[in-house]
């Protein structure tokens, strides 16, 4: 299978700006690539780029004032089959994780686990550890927020997503990767392109998706508290601790968002 993705976002900038960008697919998929995704600027300015900690491409230039175009159009192989199922996959003590996963127990600045500790053991203490218990959690988030666009903030944290029981696919992710934090379950949140492929097509404007990865079963596996059903065509662009890791854009002034378009589809015929 093949899908064509990409972007098309317009932002104005009273003055040159300074800008950090996490566009680029993530280099395990880049082998996939049929045509690049080549971050295009109109008017052209300089794009460097430089991979951060958690080993994401970042995009960095400087925006001149007035209206900048970020753009790309690619093409990318893709098996085709659905997420992974691995209801065997046991949770690890604490003591046997490996070193590098430790970090993804800890809280950050949109999942905090000293707000989220007791009601996470209140509701999921009693179910075995595992794909089960992170299952649970992927139901709970699902069900305990509302899905809408004009819902969104970018401020708000999981514990306020749980209280106020409103969001968007973020929000999702971010409950659940808290939730996941506070049962000791390494969990990091991811962002990439996830369009309607094998399933009816949403009628919103296609957007960036959040979903986030556990490590149970001695691997790192996807879970989609948002849709909570395994999906086809999940193109991964950058992972973190949270949103605050893998923003799509950073602006070091003020800015204007004025066009953002994505989209995601099958190449149909191949």
């Amino acid at each position: 299978m093949q899908i064509r993705l990409g972007y098309e976002i317009i932002i104005t900038h009273p003055q040159p700006t300074p800008m950090l960008a996490h566009l680029s697919i993530h280099y395990s998929r880049a082998s996939h690539l049929l045509a690049p995704d080549h971050l295009l600027t109109t008017p052209s300015v300089p794009v460097t780029q430089y991979r951060d900690s958690f080993g994401n491409w970042v995009s960095r230039l400087v925006a001149p004032a007035g209206p900048i175009r970020l753009f790309t159009d690619a093409l990318i192989a893709d098996p085709g089959t659905v997420d992974n199922f691995f209801p065997d996959a046991i949770q690890h003590d604490v003591a046997g994780l490996p070193d590098e996963t430790l970090h993804f127990l800890l809280g950050s600045r949109y999942c905090e686990t000293d707000r989220m500790m007791q009601i996470a053991w209140d509701n999921f203490g009693q179910v075995n550890g595992g794909w089960n218990r992170v299952q649970a959690i992927c139901d709970f988030a699902h069900h305990q927020i509302s899905f809408g666009y004009h819902h969104a903030r970018n401020t708000r944290t999981a514990y306020e997503a749980y209280t106020e029981r409103v969001g968007v696919c973020r929000d999702f992710a971010h409950l659940a990767v808290t939730l996941c934090r506070c049962m000791n379950i390494p969990a990091r949140y991811c962002t990439g392109y996830l369009g309607d492929i094998g399933v009816p097509r949403d009628p919103a404007p296609m957007d960036f998706s959040a979903w986030f990865e556990a490590y149970i079963g001695g691997q790192w596996l996807t879970f989609d508290a948002r849709h909570n059903v395994p999906r086809i065509g999940r193109v991964l662009i950058a992972r973190g601790m949270d949103a605050a890791d893998t923003a799509i854009t950073t602006h070091f002034g003020p800015s204007r968002l004025d066009l953002f378009r994505v989209w995601t589809d099958e190449v149909a015929g191949i």
